[in-house]
């Protein structure tokens, strides 16, 4: 079954062409970035007005790469939330119009289901798996079962791990988005060289919490200013690093040994970062856990991996209805068939 896929959830207008729900036919990603970060960060009304100037040519674009027409393609995916609303709108008109007019069925999914198979798209992960899926908006332990079937460990309270990254980076001068720059420095930098908290560390749940560990940042900074490029501003890039992999590292430990999970998929944008890949590796060496992180290009948002979930449930005459609307906030345990 080949499959167009559309993600417009946030600031990234992407479209894909995917057979069987693994083979990756095409995959455009068309970013805002430039467009938002004279803001600071996203601006919801601006993104979706790109989303519409976007999508159609993304969309052709895909087809064209994949070398197909839009008579081959048998079903549509798109992402029904959690994202911005206005943004989700975008996308998901536009799947219902192409389902309508191809006469083909179309299904909407959980944003971060997409990210939960990116890893399918490159290499299966047998079920049930441990998922630690981090980003600019989620940071979550899922236990995952099977396709529809998550179970959450634990969460954020408060920023989520992306967000403390761009909000640090933002404290210390730099650009948005500025987590990347953060890893960059980070890898010039001596962790061991400023204390910084470890939020939750020892409560004795599975929840994150990282906004004291952007205000303790933001003191630090206060009180004496790094300047960049310079060593101290290394210092504390790295410090940051080591204070967020660390958590996160040892949450995700806990969760392991909690439920005896032989697999472990580390997804979402800050998947990319060099510290918790290579901290990740380091624990599933240490507990003889099969790891899985996808390429950095499946990583950040993308259409293609919103296919993998997408293939399974039309393959199983699992469709949304024309009557279907987005959803900004949905939980992942909440999600059922009469959901999609």
């Amino acid at each position: 079954m080949i499959l167009l896929s559309i993600e417009t959830s946030c600031d990234e207008t992407a479209a894909a062409v995917v057979r069987d729900g693994r083979e990756i036919l095409s995959s455009v990603i068309s970013s805002q970035v430039d467009i938002h970060a004279a803001y600071g960060g996203v601006v919801p009304e601006i993104a979706s007005r790109k989303h519409m100037e976007s999508l159609a040519p993304v969309i052709s674009q895909a087809l064209q790469d994949a070398a197909v027409g839009m008579e081959a393609v048998e079903g549509v995916v798109v992402t029904r939330g959690p994202g911005l609303s206005g943004a989700l709108l975008v996308g998901f008109s536009a799947a219902k119009a192409i389902a309508v007019a191809r006469k083909i069925p179309f299904v909407g999914v959980h944003h971060i289901e997409g990210h939960l198979f990116a890893p399918f798209l490159e290499q299966p992960v047998d079920f049930p798996f441990l998922a630690l899926v981090v980003s600019g908006g989620h940071t979550h332990l899922y236990h995952v079962e099977g396709f529809g079937h998550y179970t959450t460990l634990g969460r954020t309270i408060d920023d989520a791990a992306g967000e403390a990254y761009d909000k640090c980076a933002k404290i210390l001068g730099m650009p948005y988005p500025g987590g990347h720059l953060i890893d960059l420095m980070a890898q010039r930098g001596n962790p061991d060289a400023i204390r910084l908290p470890r939020p939750l560390l020892r409560d004795g749940t599975l929840n994150f919490s990282f906004s004291g560990l952007k205000t303790a940042v933001l003191q630090l900074n206060m009180k004496s200013p790094v300047s960049i490029p310079g060593q101290d501003a290394d210092d504390l890039c790295a410090s940051f690093q080591e204070a967020v992999c660390h958590v996160l590292a040892a949450k995700t430990e806990a969760a392991i040994r909690q439920t005896g999970a032989a697999r472990l998929v580390v997804a979402g944008g800050v998947a990319c970062n060099s510290g918790l890949r290579l901290r990740m590796k380091e624990l599933c060496q240490q507990l003889g856990v099969e790891l899985s992180i996808p390429h950095p290009s499946l990583c950040g948002d993308n259409a293609a991996m919103l296919a993998v979930p997408g293939d399974y449930y039309l393959s199983h005459d699992i469709v949304s209805p024309m009557t279907l609307d987005v959803t900004a906030n949905w939980d992942m345990d909440r999600i059922t068939e009469s959901s999609l």
